[in-house]
């Protein structure tokens, strides 16, 4: 008796599996869920490799500036100055931030050093609009072997510099060597 429930069970529970269908029929009433957006994946990818690679040597350098990287991008595009200048300023000036007066957020000389910003990203905005404005513009500096007799009084300063500006860019070409592709 026991087995022939079971047995009706299962047959009843055969006939209801093949009796209903298996397809849902959904793609009639369905709708696109996201339009997809074409971009330029590349020019992402480059201004999050700059910012890395000055990342990567604010960490080396032990700098209170780590964190900073894609603040130094986003005012060097929008004033249209080397990306690597002002970081490369800032080791040279001040250890990248490490040696400075207190409060000041001033890790790149200007003033002697004795102007205070209200942050560092007040300073790097207000660097790279001057460097724009004054340096390049006003006076036809265009890059940092211009800029330097202007900056600074050291005949050494610009070489300096550009040493900084050498490594931060053998760190962006050694991480466009790794970074894939979209």
């Amino acid at each position: 008796m026991k087995t022939t429930k079971t047995f009706l069970i299962l047959v009843a529970l055969l006939i209801a599996t093949l009796t209903f269908s298996k397809n849902a029929y959904a793609e009639g009433t369905a709708v696109p869920s996201a339009k997809l957006l074409s971009f330029d994946s590349s020019k992402i990818i480059e201004k999050d490799v700059r910012s890395i690679a000055i990342e990567n040597i604010f960490k080396k350098y032990n700098s209170p500036l780590l964190g900073l990287g894609a603040t130094y991008v986003k005012y060097a595009d929008k004033y249209g100055v080397d990306w690597k200048l002002l970081p490369s300023i800032s080791g040279l000036e001040s250890s990248f931030g490490q040696f400075l007066m207190p409060g000041s957020y001033n890790g790149y000389g200007w003033g002697g050093g004795y102007i205070y910003f209200e942050s560092w990203e007040d300073g790097i905005d207000i660097i790279n609009k001057t460097l724009r404005g004054n340096y390049m513009d006003k006076w036809g500096a265009t890059d940092v072997w211009s800029i330097g007799p202007i900056y600074a009084e050291s005949k050494t300063w610009s070489v300096r510099v550009n040493g900084f500006m050498n490594e931060i860019e053998a760190e962006y070409k050694s991480l466009l060597a790794v970074t894939p592709t979209i």
